[in-house]
């Protein structure tokens, strides 16, 4: 999909501030983020629909991972999912904690909170 915004930062030809990544997955801050720590998790290769994705498992995977960094990088129990896909047309799972308090612009530094906590 030449226009899809998500295909053009899976190429890096739009830039994003990324949590993780793998060979067919990214998990990158949202730039219009609910609360602080809000990340989308994406499929590199172009899928209409969550449910289009074939390596499901996978992805929920991902996203769990990404919930549960979340719990630790702001303190919270409540992490919110949701698969929506009606404002982008690429598959596209949000994962973001309930309120933290933190601010939710700098992506920068929540995005590292995230990682840390990834790697624990």
């Amino acid at each position: 999909m030449p226009d899809c915004i998500f295909c053009k930062i899976a190429k890096g030809e739009i830039p994003s501030t990324r949590v993780y990544e793998d060979d067919k997955f990214i998990a990158l801050m949202d730039i219009m983020p609910r609360v602080a720590g809000h990340v989308q998790v994406i499929p590199k290769e172009h899928y209409r629909w969550v449910w289009d994705v074939p390596e499901a498992g996978q992805y929920f995977e991902i996203a769990r991972k990404i919930a549960r960094a979340q719990q630790k990088a702001f303190g919270v129990e409540k992490v919110y999912g949701n698969i929506a896909g009606d404002d982008v047309p690429h598959a596209h799972f949000w994962v973001y904690p309930s309120e933290s308090g933190a601010d939710k612009k700098d992506f920068a530094s929540n995005a590292e909170k995230i990682k840390s906590a990834l790697a624990v």
